[in-house]
């Protein structure tokens, strides 16, 4: 036989193997594939009854993949073990469903798979496929419908759980924090109405969830809730709208520790407002401690002299709502030295303070060891005022557009706790041209109550500025840099001057907050603008 028929044989053979190699990818040439997957059948068929297996089988007419799956695949009611999916890494013709959770009897399921199964070739979805059974002998049909709008900001939370829990006996409000839903949905990544499927008739309390950590449980840390107030009775016509907000956090104390010499930590979650640290251990009659709040994180510093020959110190942390002792392991540490930084650097506004902070709490102040001089070397009066809790003095003078400002802070004008002094200190400050700013005056029209608080807010919902307005009045912002502003008012029912949001636990809704169209600031331009309320 020669070794060019051999060579010829080969060849073919080849050929032949690589014919039959399954090609998963498009032609190079060809149309783009805008075509989903379509399914070809199930097992046990969609919508089936009296189901009593544990696995399912879904055969499609092409290769598909499934991507995404934890965000997207909603299984109402809730499973308390997750089935397994596959495929999750390759491509295949089919998904099996197997299932490890004990089946409620009597009760329909659904798997909404969002968006999570797509083609191979072209990444095509096949858009909010959901596969349903029922474990009795028939299929629930009822629905609950709604959208969500957030309690600031102009566009809720993407993946929104959206949930029905079941009023029976049983029930009680805390089980949003300890139990899953009877009944959930989700908006996915693009919408913001809900739909609730495939429910029983009966009464339930609708609620949704920003559920950042995917339990399906409320936590306040973290997560963000919106509820619908009462209950809701099934069947029903009504579309619900659920307001999404972050509810305050309750108070909590965390353990103390000792990070530098004769400076504790005292760590915190909600306000620390009524927060209060009272030293329970024997101290000397020439004691004194101050307390400031850190300026990075949720934590009181506990600042005390002279340095304590023990081994530990006992404290009472106290709250409305909390009374608990701690015990804080006492060792020879370096004292933290003082140091001072101003703000803000360079351009300040016209109505802006300049405001010096330490970095341990200051227990004398020198006013004549500072001069404040413009332009022309004019001296500037100005005032102090200390804000203990934040170891910040605001200084507070006039000042005029297009000016410049130098203060010297001379050496020991600033005494630290621990008796160190500041060093000479020099500090220049400008102002801009008024022609560099733009102005707005809004008149408020058909507002329902009043006080309003007026927000100019930038693209992500970060107040600017804001105005308060007790009537019917017009509003002015002067001094704006130039910049698109969306305009937020909040209806401060309570009259604080503050967004107030909701409490799940109490049935309070956050106040409500109206927003209007976008406005445009142009420098050295002013504008009117008519705010009209619906």
């Amino acid at each position: 036989m020669s070794k060019s028929f051999l060579n010829f044989v080969l060849a073919i053979f080849i050929g032949l193997i690589l014919a039959n190699c399954a090609n998963r990818g498009r032609p190079e040439g060809g149309p783009k594939d805008v075509t989903p997957p379509k399914i070809i059948k199930s097992i046990p068929e969609n919508y089936s009854t009296n189901f009593n297996g544990d696995e399912i089988e879904i055969y499609f007419d092409e290769f598909i993949k499934i991507k995404d799956l934890q965000k997207q695949l909603i299984i109402s009611p809730p499973m308390n073990t997750q089935p397994n999916v596959t495929p999750l890494g390759g491509a295949s013709k089919y998904i099996t469903i197997k299932i490890y959770d004990t089946l409620q009897p009597n009760t329909t399921y659904a798997f909404n798979f969002g968006n999570s199964i797509t083609d191979n070739n072209e990444g095509n979805p096949y858009p909010y496929y959901r596969y349903v059974f029922s474990t009795g002998d028939y299929i629930d049909s009822l629905t609950v419908k709604g959208n969500i709008v957030d309690a600031l900001l102009k566009q809720p939370e993407t993946f929104v759980n959206v949930a029905l829990y079941e009023v029976d006996s049983t029930y009680t409000d805390s089980i949003v924090y300890k139990e899953k839903p009877k009944y959930i949905t989700n908006t996915l990544d693009s919408l913001t109405t809900f739909t609730i499927e495939n429910i029983k008739p009966g009464k339930y309390k609708l609620i949704a969830l920003k559920d950042n950590n995917g339990d399906n449980k409320f936590q306040q840390k973290v997560d963000q809730i919106a509820f619908h107030e009462g209950f809701i009775e099934v069947p029903t016509d009504t579309s619900y709208t659920l307001k999404l907000f972050k509810e305050n956090l309750d108070f909590r104390a965390t353990r103390p520790r000792l990070i530098s010499g004769e400076k504790i930590a005292f760590g915190f979650e909600g306000s620390y407002e009524n927060m209060h640290i009272d030293i329970l251990s024997e101290t000397p009659p020439e004691f004194e401690y101050r307390i400031t709040k850190d300026e990075k994180t949720d934590s009181l510093m506990y600042w005390y002299k002279p340095r304590l020959e023990v081994d530990s110190l006992n404290f009472l942390v106290s709250h409305p709502t909390l009374e608990k002792e701690f015990t804080v392991r006492i060792s020879e540490q370096k004292r933290d030295s003082l140091t001072i930084k101003t703000v803000p650097s360079g351009s300040i506004g016209i109505e802006e303070d300049l405001k010096i902070i330490g970095t341990t709490p200051f227990i004398e102040f020198n006013a004549s060891k500072i001069t404040l001089l413009d332009k022309d070397s004019t001296a500037v009066d100005f005032s102090t005022r200390f804000d203990t809790i934040n170891n910040t003095y605001a200084f507070q003078f006039n000042k005029t557009e297009g000016n410049s400002y130098k203060m010297q802070i001379l050496p020991e004008a600033f005494t630290g706790f621990f008796g160190n002094k500041n060093d000479t200190i020099n500090v220049s400050l400008n102002t801009k041209k008024a022609s560099s700013f733009g102005y707005v005056r809004f008149t408020l029209a058909n507002a329902p109550e009043y006080p309003l608080i007026i927000q100019l807010t930038d693209k992500q919902g970060k107040v600017e500025v804001e105005g308060y307005t007790q009537e019917q009045d017009m509003v002015d912002f002067f001094n704006l840099d130039p910049g698109t502003y969306s305009i937020r008012v909040v209806h401060d029912v309570n009259g604080n001057q503050l967004f107030d949001t909701g409490s799940f636990l109490n049935k309070i809704q956050p106040e409500k907050v109206s927003h209007f169209q976008d406005i445009e600031i142009r420098a050295d331009w002013g504008i009117q603008e008519t705010l009209t309320f619906n």
